[in-house]
């Protein structure tokens, strides 16, 4: 097996590990709040990953140049820790399909990071590409449905929708943040840091950063409880079911599903890694009537598979 089939294989299996993560986040944050879920998901993953590392290598901590650490810590702050708040929240708004999609464009936003920054162009392919992505994702959110319960769900749309955008843009930075600090491209690096090193050091980074900010909401969410406001709680469940679904989360995200995601911008090419990696919206659709009680209509498929479609051909010509 070739090293991109090996990164084609694990972008797949990113796929599926960002698709369980994003049922177990929507039902933790409901309970306990997006702030809280990307907190306190980094803690399982430093966890996980560092009980891992130390396994395989036999330490706590890999070695790397400084350059490459802070690739990894400005891939932790802008993919981990803005982009990953930013989508938590658009789960809460408009739910798992919906943000699922919009994430679709993240390649698009990667190809116009190339051609601002990197003096790259897009031919007709690659134009045509866009345009179906898009499309596709236009197609589907445009496609509102119009009930006084579907309304009371949705009651944040549009911000939910921005903040999915704004998420794949930092997904798409991330990214190609993180393959500079795993040593591609960067001079000196005479071994590059493998991808287990890599995610846990991106983790790493995210927690310290988020740390602050979780410390300052959960106080303020204790000041509101003490002064009574019953309705700041949580939607639905426990505190202890939100931190339940945030571990499974954490499993199958940020600690499978990352790792498996640098397995493939290391093995493979960026634009394949990231089409691989971007499978979820498909793979969602079969089971929203089961777990959301959602109906889906042959827009919403169609849409998902047009967007899909597109981001693949954006990089696979």
């Amino acid at each position: 097996m070739t090293n991109e089939q090996i990164g084609a294989l694990a972008g797949l299996g990113a796929s599926f590990g960002w698709l369980l993560t994003s049922i177990f986040f929507t039902a933790a944050g409901k309970r306990i709040g997006p702030t809280v879920v990307n907190g306190l998901r980094l803690v399982f993953a430093v966890a996980l990953l560092g009980s891992m590392h130390q396994i395989v290598y036999g330490t706590w901590w890999p070695e790397g140049i400084a350059s490459q650490f802070v690739f990894l810590a400005m891939s932790g702050l802008i993919g981990l820790v803005i982009g990953d708040q930013l989508l938590y929240t658009a789960f809460v708004d408009i739910g798992p399909r919906l943000t699922l999609l919009l994430m679709t464009t993240t390649p698009i936003f990667a190809g116009l990071l190339g051609l601002a920054f990197l003096g790259e162009r897009l031919g007709l392919v690659e134009l045509l590409a866009v345009g179906m992505t898009i499309g596709g994702v236009a197609w589907v959110i445009s496609e509102r449905k119009g009930t006084r319960a579907d309304r009371a769900v949705h009651k944040h749309f549009v911000r939910g929708v921005v903040f999915a955008l704004l998420a794949a843009a930092c997904q798409a930075i991330g990214a190609w943040l993180s393959k500079q600090g795993m040593g591609h491209g960067i001079a000196g690096v005479e071994e590059k840091m493998d991808p287990l090193s890599a995610t846990m050091v991106r983790m790493s980074f995210a927690l310290v950063m988020i740390a602050p900010l979780m410390v300052l909401h959960v106080r303020r969410q204790r000041r509101r409880w003490r002064d009574g406001e019953s309705e700041a709680r949580v939607h639905a469940g426990t505190t202890l079911g939100g931190i339940g679904f945030t571990a499974l989360g954490a499993i199958a995200g940020p600690f499978l599903g990352v790792w498996a995601s640098l397995i493939a911008y290391d093995r493979a090419p960026l634009g394949i890694a990231q089409t691989m990696c971007g499978l979820s919206p498909v793979l969602i659709l079969p089971l929203m009537p089961f777990i959301y009680k959602e109906r889906l209509t042959w827009r919403a498929v169609m849409g998902a598979v047009v967007a899909v479609a597109g981001t693949a051909l954006f990089f696979l010509v």
